[in-house]
């Protein structure tokens, strides 16, 4: 459903409070760059169901049927990647705060309070961000697959880039759907490899809902500009997990390491032979974190 929030249009899906009487938990799941909301694993959403949680997911602005900004163009990669290296602050058309603005405006319009929130790679930024900008609105916050964004910490490996800076070889859809399968391979779990028809089955799923590169490349550059939030995460006093894997090629386990350091009381959990996604092989492992930890800040909250 199309909902309004922070002024702009927000496709949400919503699994609704429960039946009558009932107020479920919500929990707000944010996916990372240029990811649409369908990414999110369905035996992770309904395993969440089965626990009594109210789900609720949204596609980022500039990706998937949220609003598109187009009227901003094509950002120029390699000046801001220059400009970011230099430790400046790209010029951006919006920024990670502005997300997270866009993920507290759902919480608004669906008239929730209060909310236990995960972000995943960039959607992990956009959590830490609604952490600092509104504490009071988070149950817990996990933090996975993500980073602090601080100065110094390691990159993505050479084969990790050199699928990020290529292009499809075509417009058409097998040859999106192709660039896209070697990127997950080039990103996921080495000790869990998502089987290669599954990704293209998955990457045809969402090709066909969805597919605006050029929207992609704008969060890219919110990203790089947001250099002043590591500086920041002190401030957090959400209960938070910062769970990463730790073969993860795209942003490495020290990148999780330095989050948990700078956020008071956060809990670090490493998951060997996981990579940046979310495989089938891992979901009960992680599921296995993230639901005490809701369960142990909704105590804590109830005693406040």
């Amino acid at each position: 459903m199309k909902i309004r929030a922070n002024g702009i249009d927000i496709e949400v899906e919503d699994s609704g409070p429960g039946a009558p009487g009932e107020q479920r938990p919500a929990v707000l799941l944010l996916m990372g760059l240029g990811m649409q909301l369908i990414e999110w694993p369905p035996e992770l959403v309904q395993a969440l169901l089965d626990a009594g949680y109210r789900v609720i997911r949204h596609d980022n602005r500039d990706v998937g049927l949220s609003q598109h900004f187009d009227e901003f163009g094509k950002p120029n990669l390699l000046w801001a990647g220059i400009e970011y290296k230099l430790g400046l602050a790209p010029r951006a058309p919006y920024s990670v705060r502005d997300m997270a603005d866009d993920a507290l405006g759902v919480l608004d319009a669906l008239n929730l309070a209060q909310a236990h929130v995960v972000g995943v790679s960039m959607g992990g930024m956009i959590a830490q961000h609604m952490a600092l900008a509104a504490p009071q609105r988070l149950l817990s916050l996990s933090s996975v697959s993500s980073s602090s964004g601080a100065k110094g910490l390691p990159s993505p490996t050479p084969e990790v880039t050199r699928v990020l800076l290529s292009h499809p070889s075509g417009r058409h859809a097998p040859a999106v759907v192709e660039h896209y399968v070697q990127l997950y391979q080039a990103i996921g779990s080495p000790a869990y490899p998502t089987p290669a028809a599954e990704l293209r089955a998955r990457m045809l799923r969402s090709v066909a809902r969805s597919f605006h590169s050029v929207g992609t490349l704008r969060q890219m550059v919110a990203v790089m500009a947001d250099i002043s939030r590591a500086t920041q995460l002190s401030r957090i006093t959400t209960p938070t997990l910062v769970l990463h894997g730790r073969a993860d090629p795209m942003v490495p386990y020290a990148c999780a390491e330095d989050t948990a350091r700078r956020i008071p009381g956060a809990k670090l959990v490493g998951i060997p032979g996981m990579g940046h996604d979310l495989p089938a092989a891992l979901l009960t492992q992680l599921l296995s974190h993230l639901i005490p930890h809701f369960q142990s800040a909704q105590m804590r909250a109830n005693l406040l």
